[in-house]
C-alpha cells in the first residue's frame, strides 16, 4: 500500500463525513477500515481537507485550434485538474467552429493523453450564427456527441429553436441554451440600471434574458425535448425556470459562480476584468439566485471559463471582450460563498447535479483545502490567460489532489 489519507472527511448524498482514513486500492478510493497504518508509504494529514466526487463544469471556453494564443487543450486540461474537475463541457466558439465530426475528434485526441475527461457541446447551427442548422446526427452518431448548443451565442431564432430540439429528440439529446435577445442587449457593456446609469454606460436589462427564457420554454411546452439553460442572471429567470419545473417540463439550469460573488457596483473601477455576460446584476437578482440554489431551480454551478488575451481584454471598456477566466479561482469562490451556503449545497452543484444533467457516471474525487492560501499569479496560473478581477491577489482555498480513472495526480504542489 502507498498513500493513506487519514481524518479526511468526505462530502457526499448532502452530508459530511466525520473524519475517516482512506486509501487507493484496486484502482479505486476506498475507506480504510482494518489495516496499520504502518503498511503505508506515505500518511498524509487531511485534518483540513475536505474530498468529494470530482468535480464536473458544464460551461467552458477553449481557444484552439485557431485561437491557441487564448487557450489550448493542453492549457486548457491543466487548468481543469489543477481546480479540481475531472470533467468539463467544451463550447463550441472556436475558430473553426466545433460543428462537425471532425472538429469533435480533433478536440478529444487531443485532450486523451492529459487524463481528463471532455464533453464536446456541438454548435447547433453553422458557425454559430444562428441561421442553418449543423450536422447534428452525424455529430452525435458519428462521435457521440450529446450536447448542443452555440456556447457563448443565444439562440434567439424560435423556427430554429424549435426544430433543434425536435431534432435532440431522436437520440435523447439535450440543448444547452445561453438565452437572452441579442437586440435588447445591442452595444450593452453592463447590467442595466442605477449604476449604468452614473457610469453613462449602456446597459443589458434584465428583460434581454427574461423575454428570452419566457420563449424558450413556450417552444419547450409545444415540442417536448430537453433544454439546459445557462448562466442565468435574473430574478425573473430563476421564477420562469422554478415554475416549469414545477409544471413538469424538462428543464434544468445552472449560473456562473461569479454571478453570486459580484455585483454591478463593482464595475464602477471601469475594470475590464468584471465585463462578461450576462452582466453582474443587482443584489435583488443575486439573491433570487441563491434561493434558487437552495431550493433546486438551479442544479449545477459553472466556472463559465472564458480566457481572453491581454489585448482583447485590457483596453477602453466598451471595447473590451466578454469574458472572465473562471477556473483556478472557482475553489476560492467557493470558500467566499461557503459563508452564505453549506458545503453540502455547493458540492452538489458540481458532482451530483452536473453528472445527472449530461448522464455521466463519477467514480473520481477531488481532495481540496479550503484553509490553504495561495497567490493567484503568473507562476501559479495554468491558464494562458489571466482575465480575472483576482489576479495577481493571495486566494484562500486550493485542491490538493484529484483521483481519476485509477490515478492520483498530486496538484498544486
Amino acid at each position: 500500500m502507498s498513500v493513506l489519507f487519514k481524518n479526511l472527511r468526505f462530502i457526499r448524498n448532502g452530508k459530511i463525513s466525520e473524519p475517516k482514513n482512506f486509501f487507493i486500492h484496486d484502482q479505486s478510493f476506498k475507506e480504510l477500515v482494518d489495516s496499520s497504518e504502518s503498511e503505508f508509504k506515505e500518511i498524509i494529514d487531511c485534518s483540513s481537507y475536505f474530498a468529494s466526487s470530482g468535480w464536473i463544469d458544464l460551461r467552458c471556453g477553449l481557444g484552439e485550434p485557431g485561437q491557441e494564443y487564448r487557450e489550448t487543450v493542453e492549457s486548457l486540461c491543466q487548468s481543469l485538474i489543477s481546480s479540481g474537475f475531472v470533467k468539463a463541457v467544451i463550447m463550441p466558439n472556436t475558430d473553426p467552429v466545433i460543428q462537425s465530426k471532425n472538429e469533435v475528434d480533433f478536440v478529444l485526441n487531443r485532450s486523451r493523453k492529459f487524463g481528463i475527461d471532455l464533453e464536446i457541446m456541438g454548435a447547433v447551427t453553422k458557425n454559430t450564427l444562428g441561421e442553418d442548422l449543423t450536422e447534428i446526427l452525424d455529430m452525435h452518431f458519428q462521435s457521440g456527441v450529446k450536447i448542443f448548443g452555440d456556447g457563448i451565442k443565444p439562440l434567439s431564432n424560435s423556427d430554429r429553436f424549435m426544430k433543434i430540439l425536435q431534432y435532440l429528440q431522436k437520440f435523447d439529446g439535450v440543448l444547452f441554451d445561453h438565452a437572452y435577445d441579442p437586440l435588447l442587449s445591442i452595444f450593452g457593456q453592463m447590467h442595466e440600471g442605477e449604476i449604468s446609469t452614473q457610469l453613462g454606460m449602456k446597459g443589458i436589462p434584465n428583460l434581454s434574458e427574461d423575454i428570452a427564457i419566457q420563449r424558450n420554454l413556450e417552444i419547450l411546452r409545444y415540442t417536448g425535448g430537453r433544454v439546459h439553460f445557462q448562466t442565468l442572471s435574473t430574478k425573473k429567470g430563476v421564477e420562469l425556470i422554478r415554475k416549469a419545473k414545477a409544471e413538469g417540463l424538462n428543464v434544468t439550469a445552472d449560473t456562473s459562480i461569479y454571478q453570486l460573488i459580484f455585483k454591478d457596483k463593482d464595475l464602477m473601477t471601469f475594470d475590464p476584468n468584471y465585463k462578461v455576460n450576462p452582466p453582474f446584476r443587482s443584489e435583488s437578482d443575486r439573491a433570487a439566485l441563491i434561493d434558487g440554489i437552495l431550493d433546486g431551480t438551479i442544479d449545477a454551478l459553472v466556472s463559465n471559463h472564458q480566457p481572453q488575451d491581454f489585448d482583447s481584454k485590457f483596453s477602453e471598456f466598451d471595447l473590451a471582450s466578454f469574458g472572465m477566466a473562471g477556473l483556478q479561482a472557482f475553489l476560492p469562490a467557493l470558500v467566499q460563498l461557503s459563508q452564505e451556503l453549506s458545503w453540502e449545497v455547493l458540492i452538489e452543484k458540481i458532482t451530483a447535479g452536473p453528472s445527472k444533467i449530461i448522464g455521466s457516471q463519477n467514480e473520481s474525487v477531488t481532495i481540496f483545502d479550503p484553509t490553504q492560501s495561495w497567490v493567484y499569479d503568473e507562476k501559479s496560473n495554468k491558464s494562458l490567460s489571466s482575465n480575472h478581477p483576482w489576479f495577481g491577489t493571495s486566494l484562500t482555498g486550493q485542491v490538493k489532489f484529484v483521483f481519476q480513472k485509477g490515478n492520483l495526480q498530486r496538484v498544486n504542489e
